[in-house]
């Protein structure tokens, strides 16, 4: 496996994938670490997932899984 390099913030994910963030808010609540979510911090506490490569298509996964099936 090569080295992460970069992520994207959730707010970037969304825009990729087309859907709400808070959809992926509450999706990405399924992902771990090593499925490509990780946690970025910043100052005053502020923080936000960001996701891989990998980790972006695991939330297209799920959302075909689990979003795109049951409408």
């Amino acid at each position: 496996m090569a080295a992460i390099s970069h992520v994207f913030t959730i707010r970037r994910t969304a825009q990729i994938l087309g859907r709400d963030e808070d959809l992926l808010w509450e999706l990405s609540d399924q992902l771990e670490p090593e499925d490509g979510k990780l946690w970025v911090y910043d100052i005053d506490g502020a923080e936000t997932p960001a996701f891989t490569h990998d980790g972006i298509e695991a939330l297209r996964e799920i959302i075909k899984d689990q979003i795109d099936r049951a409408g």
